[in-house]
């Protein structure tokens, strides 16, 4: 039987060889027998693509199992590392979704000539954030290249998860905490902001204008919060000198820099530059949030809008978040692109005593 089969298979391979070589048409000249053979092999083609399935499923299987033993023992034996372990592959996990989702995002802009400005609000944020989360990734990633880096890297997310690590990578208690951590290096910049237009305001020449912006710095100053209309009354100052985003001392824009989380130790050009850019990206965020409408946002966009806006968000109540962005947006949606300064400035106009107020559930 195996000889049999043996020879019908090398009679087929010299049939193809012949049939390669002719090119003709061989309809009628081979017996049956090759016919049903060529079934045959194509049969135990699929079989075996099948039987190739089948062990690759059964790998898989096994490997899911060996690790799910393997996390079974570090939860038993090593808890403080398991919850390591643990947080670090829910991360990757999220920033391979996030990376998905931006891929789907800019392929879909290619295909439908979608500018960038008319994107769905939630679009924007999410190729926002990624780019933000990528630039501090990458020096985490080349760390961990070399052979065995890896236990390098826990060891770094360790002991400085928030100055190596994103988001992705805390737990739920870190992301609370950090986000703290970071409003309060934020909100230390307010009172060189407001200083620093107190000064600027005696090189207005209009006088009226000249005394809104100290009216609107002074009542900041003493804790209250001001109206929408009283920040749009000043905006002529802030598209052209001396606060215009490209008019104001570098002085000025070091202390403006982080309030978008932006490093302040950069040539002063550069500053300019980052800040005018991040600035117009929050404008079209602002824009595309208007056209969604605040009310669509869940609670947890909702508190991250307001703050990455100056709010922090985890010390209000819900209700407060939602007044606090209306009167954000009545600013924002009144606002040119070459008045972007005033955007920024808002950061504190508007949060600098927010956080003061009784929160209302």
């Amino acid at each position: 039987m195996a000889l049999s089969c043996s020879r019908l298979c090398s009679q087929l391979s010299l049939i193809r060889l012949w049939g390669l070589r002719t090119n003709r048409t061989t309809h009628g000249v081979f017996p049956p027998s090759v016919s049903c053979q060529a079934g045959l092999s194509l049969c135990k083609l699929y079989s075996s693509s099948k039987v190739k399935q089948g062990i690759g499923r059964h790998v898989a299987n096994k490997l899911q199992k060996a690790n799910a033993k393997y996390e079974s023992f570090l939860q038993r034996r090593f808890p403080r590392f398991f919850q390591l372990y643990h947080t670090f592959m829910e991360g990757f996990k999220l920033l391979f979704r996030d990376a998905n989702e931006v891929r789907r995002i800019k392929v879909q802009m290619y295909t439908d000539g979608v500018q960038r400005r008319d994107l769905p609000y939630r679009d924007l944020e999410k190729l926002r954030q990624f780019r933000r989360n990528m630039i501090k990734a990458i020096p985490l990633v080349l760390i961990s290249i070399p052979p065995f880096a890896n236990y390098l890297v826990f060891v770094l997310m360790y002991f400085f998860p928030r100055q190596l690590l994103i988001p992705h990578f805390w737990n739920p208690k870190q992301q609370l905490q950090f986000r703290g951590v970071y409003h309060s290096l934020r909100a230390q910049h307010h009172r060189p902001v407001l200083e620093g237009l107190q000064r600027t305001s005696h090189q207005v020449k209009d006088g009226q204008l000249q005394g809104r912006l100290k009216d609107l710095c002074a009542k900041v100053q003493n804790g209250a919060n001001p109206k929408a209309s009283e920040i749009l009354a000043v905006r002529g100052l802030f598209s052209g000198p001396p606060l215009g985003i490209r008019r104001m001392s570098v002085e000025h824009m070091r202390h403006v820099s982080p309030l978008l989380f932006l490093t302040p130790r950069l040539p002063g050009f550069l500053i300019g530059l980052r800040l005018n850019s991040h600035a117009l990206e929050l404008l079209q965020l602002d824009r595309a949030l208007s056209r969604l409408g605040p009310h669509q946002l869940s609670e947890a966009e909702l508190r991250h809008a307001c703050y990455v806006r100056g709010l922090n968000a985890d010390t209000v109540g819900i209700s407060q978040c939602r007044e606090w962005l209306s009167q954000w947006l009545q600013v924002s949606s009144s606002l040119k692109d070459s008045e972007v300064s005033l955007l920024l400035h808002s950061i504190v106009l508007l949060s600098a005593n927010s956080a003061h107020s009784p929160s209302r559930h």
